[in-house]
Protein backbone atom coordinates (compact mmCIF):
# COMPACT_ATOMS: atom_id res chain seq x y z
CA UNK A 1 0.00 0.00 0.00
CA UNK A 2 2.46 2.04 -1.12
CA UNK A 3 3.80 4.54 -3.49
CA UNK A 4 0.97 6.49 -5.69
CA UNK A 5 -1.66 4.00 -4.46
CA UNK A 6 -4.45 4.96 -2.61
CA UNK A 7 -4.61 3.48 1.19
CA UNK A 8 -6.88 0.81 1.45
CA UNK A 9 -10.25 1.65 3.37
CA UNK A 10 -12.55 -1.56 3.24
CA UNK A 11 -11.74 -4.96 3.50
CA UNK A 12 -13.99 -8.20 1.80
CA UNK A 13 -13.50 -11.42 3.92
CA UNK A 14 -13.71 -15.03 2.71
CA UNK A 15 -15.27 -17.23 5.55
CA UNK A 16 -13.96 -21.05 4.96
CA UNK A 17 -10.69 -20.98 5.32
CA UNK A 18 -9.73 -17.48 6.24
CA UNK A 19 -12.50 -17.00 9.63
CA UNK A 20 -12.95 -20.58 10.26
CA UNK A 21 -12.10 -24.12 8.81
CA UNK A 22 -14.85 -26.48 8.58
CA UNK A 23 -16.37 -26.06 12.16
CA UNK A 24 -13.05 -24.84 14.30
CA UNK A 25 -12.13 -20.65 14.01
CA UNK A 26 -8.97 -19.74 13.06
CA UNK A 27 -7.41 -18.75 15.78
CA UNK A 28 -7.15 -15.13 16.51
CA UNK A 29 -9.58 -14.22 13.14
CA UNK A 30 -12.38 -13.67 16.05
CA UNK A 31 -9.92 -10.70 17.33
CA UNK A 32 -9.56 -9.76 13.67
CA UNK A 33 -12.74 -9.06 12.81
CA UNK A 34 -13.44 -7.00 16.14
CA UNK A 35 -10.41 -5.09 15.53
CA UNK A 36 -12.06 -4.00 11.93
CA UNK A 37 -15.27 -3.47 14.00
CA UNK A 38 -13.25 -0.86 16.89
CA UNK A 39 -11.36 0.87 13.83
CA UNK A 40 -14.58 1.29 12.09
CA UNK A 41 -13.04 0.31 8.73
CA UNK A 42 -16.07 -1.37 6.87
CA UNK A 43 -16.48 -4.74 6.14
CA UNK A 44 -18.10 -7.82 4.63
CA UNK A 45 -17.81 -11.48 4.23
CA UNK A 46 -17.75 -12.31 0.51
CA UNK A 47 -18.64 -16.04 0.35
CA UNK A 48 -18.87 -18.78 -2.58
CA UNK A 49 -20.52 -21.38 -0.07
CA UNK A 50 -23.98 -22.11 -1.31
CA UNK A 51 -24.55 -25.60 1.32
CA UNK A 52 -26.10 -22.75 3.52
CA UNK A 53 -28.11 -20.02 3.93
CA UNK A 54 -27.15 -16.23 4.85
CA UNK A 55 -28.93 -17.03 8.04
CA UNK A 56 -27.14 -20.29 9.09
CA UNK A 57 -23.57 -18.59 8.11
CA UNK A 58 -25.06 -15.75 10.70
CA UNK A 59 -25.85 -17.92 13.19
CA UNK A 60 -22.16 -19.83 12.91
CA UNK A 61 -20.26 -16.84 13.17
CA UNK A 62 -22.30 -16.11 16.39
CA UNK A 63 -21.46 -19.53 17.64
CA UNK A 64 -17.84 -18.51 17.03
CA UNK A 65 -17.70 -15.51 19.10
CA UNK A 66 -18.06 -13.07 15.74
CA UNK A 67 -21.54 -11.34 16.27
CA UNK A 68 -22.26 -10.76 12.21
CA UNK A 69 -25.79 -9.65 10.68
CA UNK A 70 -27.26 -11.16 7.17
CA UNK A 71 -26.33 -7.81 5.54
CA UNK A 72 -22.68 -8.26 6.19
CA UNK A 73 -23.10 -11.47 4.10
CA UNK A 74 -22.74 -11.42 0.27
CA UNK A 75 -23.60 -15.01 -1.22
CA UNK A 76 -24.21 -16.41 -4.74
CA UNK A 77 -27.50 -17.53 -3.91
CA UNK A 78 -28.54 -13.76 -3.33
CA UNK A 79 -26.83 -12.62 -6.22
CA UNK A 80 -28.69 -15.58 -8.46
CA UNK A 81 -32.13 -13.86 -6.63
CA UNK A 82 -31.44 -10.83 -7.72
CA UNK A 83 -30.21 -11.76 -11.36
CA UNK A 84 -33.06 -13.90 -12.29
CA UNK A 85 -35.63 -11.71 -10.63
CA UNK A 86 -34.11 -8.83 -12.93
CA UNK A 87 -34.25 -11.07 -16.03
CA UNK A 88 -38.04 -11.33 -14.96
CA UNK A 89 -37.11 -15.49 -14.66
CA UNK A 90 -39.06 -18.29 -12.59
CA UNK A 91 -39.40 -21.89 -12.22
CA UNK A 92 -35.78 -22.67 -12.35
CA UNK A 93 -34.67 -25.60 -11.62
CA UNK A 94 -31.91 -26.00 -8.36
CA UNK A 95 -29.04 -28.05 -8.18
CA UNK A 96 -28.31 -26.35 -4.33
CA UNK A 97 -28.87 -28.09 -0.89
CA UNK A 98 -32.29 -27.76 0.34
CA UNK A 99 -31.34 -25.14 3.14
CA UNK A 100 -29.59 -22.34 0.32
CA UNK A 101 -32.97 -23.49 -2.30
CA UNK A 102 -35.25 -21.90 0.50
CA UNK A 103 -33.47 -18.65 -0.57
CA UNK A 104 -34.82 -18.98 -3.86
CA UNK A 105 -38.16 -20.52 -2.72
CA UNK A 106 -40.04 -16.91 -4.30
CA UNK A 107 -38.87 -18.15 -7.79
CA UNK A 108 -41.23 -21.31 -7.64
CA UNK A 109 -38.18 -23.77 -8.30
CA UNK A 110 -39.31 -26.87 -10.04
CA UNK A 111 -39.95 -30.05 -8.30
CA UNK A 112 -36.99 -32.33 -7.52
CA UNK A 113 -36.49 -34.44 -10.28
CA UNK A 114 -38.75 -33.03 -12.94
CA UNK A 115 -37.37 -32.77 -16.42
CA UNK A 116 -40.40 -29.72 -17.68
CA UNK A 117 -39.54 -26.90 -19.28
CA UNK A 118 -36.76 -24.55 -16.78
CA UNK A 119 -36.35 -20.93 -16.65
CA UNK A 120 -33.29 -21.46 -15.82
CA UNK A 121 -30.69 -24.03 -14.10
CA UNK A 122 -28.77 -23.26 -10.78
CA UNK A 123 -25.94 -25.31 -9.88
CA UNK A 124 -24.01 -24.88 -6.74
CA UNK A 125 -22.02 -27.06 -4.26
CA UNK A 126 -24.44 -30.01 -4.04
CA UNK A 127 -21.23 -32.32 -2.41
CA UNK A 128 -22.35 -35.80 -2.08
CA UNK A 129 -25.80 -35.22 -3.52
CA UNK A 130 -24.14 -35.56 -7.28
CA UNK A 131 -24.70 -38.23 -8.95
CA UNK A 132 -24.39 -39.37 -12.83
CA UNK A 133 -28.44 -39.27 -12.53
CA UNK A 134 -28.23 -35.76 -11.48
CA UNK A 135 -25.90 -34.39 -13.77
CA UNK A 136 -27.63 -35.86 -16.22
CA UNK A 137 -30.87 -34.16 -15.38
CA UNK A 138 -29.22 -30.75 -15.45
CA UNK A 139 -27.75 -31.71 -18.77
CA UNK A 140 -31.21 -32.81 -20.15
CA UNK A 141 -32.56 -28.93 -19.12
CA UNK A 142 -30.15 -26.98 -20.42
CA UNK A 143 -30.50 -28.81 -23.92
CA UNK A 144 -34.11 -28.09 -23.96
CA UNK A 145 -35.43 -26.09 -27.28
CA UNK A 146 -35.78 -23.34 -24.64
CA UNK A 147 -32.32 -22.75 -24.11
CA UNK A 148 -32.74 -22.11 -20.37
CA UNK A 149 -29.65 -20.10 -18.82
CA UNK A 150 -27.11 -22.06 -16.83
CA UNK A 151 -26.50 -20.11 -13.61
CA UNK A 152 -23.19 -20.50 -11.67
CA UNK A 153 -23.40 -19.95 -7.71
CA UNK A 154 -19.41 -19.19 -7.98
CA UNK A 155 -16.82 -20.71 -9.90
CA UNK A 156 -14.93 -22.42 -6.76
CA UNK A 157 -13.01 -25.75 -8.14
CA UNK A 158 -12.33 -27.68 -4.38
CA UNK A 159 -12.68 -26.86 -0.97
CA UNK A 160 -10.83 -28.39 2.19
CA UNK A 161 -13.86 -30.14 4.46
CA UNK A 162 -12.44 -31.63 7.85
CA UNK A 163 -11.15 -34.89 5.79
CA UNK A 164 -9.56 -33.37 3.23
CA UNK A 165 -10.43 -31.26 -0.25
CA UNK A 166 -13.35 -31.82 -1.92
CA UNK A 167 -14.82 -30.84 -5.40
CA UNK A 168 -16.71 -27.59 -5.15
CA UNK A 169 -19.39 -26.40 -7.54
CA UNK A 170 -16.70 -24.84 -10.58
CA UNK A 171 -16.22 -28.78 -11.31
CA UNK A 172 -19.77 -30.02 -12.08
CA UNK A 173 -20.21 -26.40 -14.17
CA UNK A 174 -17.15 -27.21 -16.66
CA UNK A 175 -18.96 -30.41 -17.30
CA UNK A 176 -22.31 -29.11 -17.63
CA UNK A 177 -20.49 -26.18 -19.92
CA UNK A 178 -19.07 -28.51 -21.99
CA UNK A 179 -21.55 -31.09 -22.32
CA UNK A 180 -23.98 -28.59 -23.61
CA UNK A 181 -21.95 -26.27 -25.06
CA UNK A 182 -23.11 -23.34 -22.90
CA UNK A 183 -21.44 -20.63 -21.29
CA UNK A 184 -22.63 -20.11 -17.97
CA UNK A 185 -23.75 -17.39 -16.30
CA UNK A 186 -21.76 -17.21 -12.83
CA UNK A 187 -22.87 -15.60 -9.88
CA UNK A 188 -20.49 -15.48 -7.03
CA UNK A 189 -16.28 -15.02 -7.47
CA UNK A 190 -14.35 -14.40 -9.25
CA UNK A 191 -17.12 -12.90 -11.15
CA UNK A 192 -16.45 -9.56 -11.68
CA UNK A 193 -20.25 -8.37 -11.07
CA UNK A 194 -20.01 -10.00 -7.51
CA UNK A 195 -16.90 -7.96 -6.35
CA UNK A 196 -18.82 -5.05 -7.81
CA UNK A 197 -21.79 -5.03 -5.43
CA UNK A 198 -19.43 -6.18 -2.25
CA UNK A 199 -17.38 -3.19 -3.02
CA UNK A 200 -21.09 -0.65 -3.60
CA UNK A 201 -21.99 -2.85 -0.45
CA UNK A 202 -18.97 -0.46 1.33
CA UNK A 203 -19.25 2.47 -0.60
CA UNK A 204 -16.02 2.51 -1.84
CA UNK A 205 -13.96 2.45 -5.05
CA UNK A 206 -12.58 -1.07 -5.54
CA UNK A 207 -8.77 0.44 -5.34
CA UNK A 208 -9.70 1.36 -1.69
CA UNK A 209 -11.04 -2.09 -0.74
CA UNK A 210 -8.91 -5.32 0.25
CA UNK A 211 -10.01 -8.73 -0.42
CA UNK A 212 -8.81 -11.54 2.00
CA UNK A 213 -8.93 -15.31 1.15
CA UNK A 214 -7.05 -18.70 0.81
CA UNK A 215 -7.81 -19.24 -3.02
CA UNK A 216 -5.22 -17.44 -4.53
CA UNK A 217 -7.40 -17.73 -8.01
CA UNK A 218 -10.62 -17.16 -7.23
CA UNK A 219 -10.11 -14.93 -3.99
CA UNK A 220 -7.03 -13.27 -4.73
CA UNK A 221 -6.72 -12.99 -8.62
CA UNK A 222 -10.81 -12.50 -9.27
CA UNK A 223 -10.45 -9.18 -7.00
CA UNK A 224 -7.53 -8.30 -8.37
CA UNK A 225 -9.21 -8.43 -12.06
CA UNK A 226 -11.91 -6.48 -10.44
CA UNK A 227 -9.49 -3.96 -9.16
CA UNK A 228 -9.10 -4.66 -5.68
CA UNK A 229 -6.24 -5.88 -3.94
CA UNK A 230 -5.98 -9.62 -2.84
CA UNK A 231 -3.98 -10.73 -0.08
CA UNK A 232 -3.70 -14.31 0.49
CA UNK A 233 -3.52 -16.49 3.45
CA UNK A 234 -1.77 -19.62 4.50
CA UNK A 235 -5.02 -20.83 5.99
CA UNK A 236 -7.39 -23.06 4.50
CA UNK A 237 -7.14 -24.86 1.18
CA UNK A 238 -3.79 -22.55 0.41
CA UNK A 239 -0.63 -24.14 -0.73
CA UNK A 240 2.73 -22.97 -1.25
CA UNK A 241 2.32 -24.08 -5.03
CA UNK A 242 0.23 -20.73 -5.16
CA UNK A 243 3.10 -18.71 -4.64
CA UNK A 244 4.55 -20.01 -8.22
CA UNK A 245 1.34 -19.59 -10.39
CA UNK A 246 0.29 -16.34 -12.60
CA UNK A 247 -1.30 -14.13 -9.77
CA UNK A 248 0.66 -12.65 -7.68
CA UNK A 249 -1.35 -11.63 -3.97
CA UNK A 250 -0.52 -7.68 -3.00
CA UNK A 251 0.86 -9.18 0.46
CA UNK A 252 1.06 -12.63 1.88
CA UNK A 253 -0.13 -13.39 5.43
CA UNK A 254 -0.24 -16.25 7.57
CA UNK A 255 -3.50 -16.20 8.67
CA UNK A 256 -6.45 -13.31 9.40
CA UNK A 257 -5.06 -12.39 12.86
CA UNK A 258 -1.87 -10.71 10.76
CA UNK A 259 -4.48 -8.53 9.21
CA UNK A 260 -4.45 -5.48 11.23
CA UNK A 261 -0.58 -5.22 12.11
CA UNK A 262 -0.19 -5.38 8.38
CA UNK A 263 -2.35 -2.30 8.02
CA UNK A 264 -0.95 -0.33 10.48
CA UNK A 265 2.29 -0.90 8.52
CA UNK A 266 0.64 -0.08 5.46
Amino acid sequence: MAGDTPPARGVLLDLDGVVYVGDEPVPGAAEAVAWLGRERIPFRYLTNTTSHPRREIVAKLDGLGIPATADQVLTPAVAALAWMRRHRIDRPALFVPPATATELADLHPLPAGAEGEAGAVVVGDLGEGWDFATLNRAFRLLVQPTRPPLLALGMTRYWRAPDGLRLDAGAFVRALEFAADREAVVLGKPDRAFYDAAVAALGLSPDRVVMVGDDVRVDVGGAQRAGLRGVLVRTGKFSPSDLEGEVSPDAVLDSLADLPQWWQRG
